[in-house]
Formats: C-alpha cells, sequence, structure tokens
C-alpha cells in the first residue's frame, strides 16, 4: 500500500481500496483563529492526487446535530463511500467539525459559537493554502445532512462568491420548530438552545437571518445552484415544502427531490451520490 508522506498536524490516515484504486483520508488538525482553538477536519483525496500536479474541485460535506467530521466516514451504510465519490469525479471532499447544536452560525451571543467565520474563513483559507484546489468559487461547493444542510444553504446565500453550488440532504430548512413533526419537549428543547445563541428572534414572516427561509431574497440575486432533497417520512419535511415553495414563488431556480425514507443514515448514503452528480454536471458546463 501506499502511505502519506504528509506527517505535519496529521493524527492518523486511512487507506481505503475501492474499485482496485486507492483512495486516502486524513483527519487533520488546524488552529481557527475565529473559534481560538483548534480544530479537526477530514480531507478525502481521489487516487489521482498524488499522480498530477492538477488543481481540484473541493466539496465541503457538512453533519448533522450531535455530530463530528468523522460521522460521514462512520455512520454511512456504504462503506468507503466518500473515498469513490472522490475517484469517480476526481475532488477532495471536506468533512469538518462545529459545535453539536450550532447550525453553522456565529452568534452575536457567544464568542464560542463562530462557526459561520470556521467555515467560510479559517477553513477554506487553511483547504486552498494547504491542497491543490481551484480556489475560487467554480471548484467550491457545500452541502450537508440535517444541521449541515441548513449550514450548506445558509452559508452559500450569505457567500455566493464562495460557492458555485450548495445542496441539502433532510436539511433544517427553517429553526421553527412548530413545524417539525416532533414531539413538544423536543421542539421546548430546540428552542432554548436558540435563545442561549440567539436570544430572542422572529419565528414569523418576514423570517429571521438566522434560518434559511430567511435568505430566499439573497438566493433569488446569487445564482448559486442547489438541490434539495428529503425523505417522505422525515420529521422536517415540513420545512422542506416551505422552502421549496417559497424558491418557487420566488422564481429561484432548484432541484427539489422527495423519496420515500425517514430521518437517519440509509436515507443519507443513498443521497449523497446524487448531490455529488448535481455538482459533478454544474462543474463541467
Amino acid at each position: 500500500m501506499r502511505y502519506s508522506t504528509k506527517t505535519c498536524f496529521f493524527l492518523t490516515f486511512l487507506i481505503v481500496i475501492v474499485s482496485n484504486s486507492y483512495a486516502q483520508v486524513d483527519t487533520v488538525r488546524h488552529f481557527s483563529h475565529s473559534l481560538k482553538k483548534e480544530m479537526r477536519y477530514a480531507i478525502t483525496y481521489p487516487d489521482s492526487y498524488n499522480k498530477t500536479n492538477a488543481d481540484y474541485p473541493v466539496v465541503y460535506l457538512l453533519h448533522g446535530a450531535g455530530g463530528n467530521y468523522s460521522n460521514w466516514h462512520k455512520n454511512g451504510k456504504r462503506p468507503g463511500l466518500l473515498p469513490e465519490l472522490a475517484n469517480t469525479y476526481d475532488i477532495l471532499i471536506v468533512t469538518p467539525e462545529v459545535g453539536p447544536y450550532s447550525y453553522y452560525y456565529d452568534s452575536p451571543l457567544l464568542d464560542s459559537v463562530r462557526y459561520e467565520s470556521y467555515i467560510t474563513i479559517d477553513l477554506i483559507q487553511e483547504i486552498d493554502q494547504k491542497y491543490r484546489t481551484i480556489s475560487k468559487k467554480s471548484g467550491r461547493a457545500i452541502t450537508g445532512l440535517s444541521m449541515g444542510g441548513h449550514g450548506a444553504l445558509m452559508l452559500s446565500a450569505k457567500h455566493p462568491g464562495l460557492f458555485f453550488a450548495a445542496g441539502s440532504m433532510s436539511g433544517v430548512m427553517n429553526i421553527d420548530t412548530r413545524e417539525w413533526d416532533i414531539d413538544e419537549s423536543r421542539k421546548e428543547l430546540r428552542v432554548k438552545q436558540q435563545k442561549e445563541m440567539l436570544g430572542e428572534i422572529n419565528y414569523d414572516a418576514p423570517f429571521s437571518p438566522y434560518t434559511v427561509v430567511g435568505f430566499i431574497e439573497k438566493m433569488k440575486e446569487n445564482g448559486v445552484h442547489m438541490i434539495i432533497d428529503c425523505g417522505t417520512e422525515d420529521f422536517l419535511l415540513g420545512t422542506n415544502r416551505q422552502m421549496h415553495q417559497l424558491l418557487l414563488e420566488a422564481g429561484v431556480a432548484h432541484d427539489y427531490i422527495e423519496r420515500p425514507g425517514t430521518h437517519n443514515w440509509e436515507y443519507w448514503t443513498n443521497s449523497l451520490p446524487y448531490h455529488l452528480l448535481f455538482f459533478d454536471e454544474l462543474l463541467r458546463k
């Protein structure tokens, strides 16, 4: 087997064999100036990365609430899926880590919750400086599951100069828990967590800038390509239908998919290849 010669900052590495090809996953620590602490991410390279001097597109793949940088590697129901996709599309896949219920915000109240700045400034700069990337909008996409779907669409709406495309799988399209099909105790807990991070916010239209449905006008202007999907048995289906309808009413182009499934890794494992195909077709235009 071929091992990486990179040693600085790497905690672990894993060689994964997929379809008689090698793809490599490195776990990396780096310092975040926005958060003033060390953070972790994993990066998946295609087999071709160490064989050429080419620059590569990057897909940022976000985890859900309570997750971490390794979720997409450990919890997926198809072993080696990320290395397989990195090889298929000749891309780098970065899985970052944020606070458990942070929704990828910069909190107006807590200095420890500055994950929007972390992703859009610290992490992207880290990846573009350390690896051979296409370091412009046309070479960068972002997607994620659940809370990560919220993060992907929010970050791309607020920072359209960074991403050419964005996706959401079973995403929290509206943080208003009145739109969620869950029990009252869980709704109350999420509202409490939101208030601790954001203070008092308006849940009714016109929507707060702390929820994805509050960015329809920005999405109308910025031209970021979007793919949104959700399972028909998912507790967040109502928020996804709401988002879809608002985008339709505003005339914002997007791909919207509903298919059988619930809020689990079986669904997300099936969903991710569709997102990578969507991004790849845009890259090749």
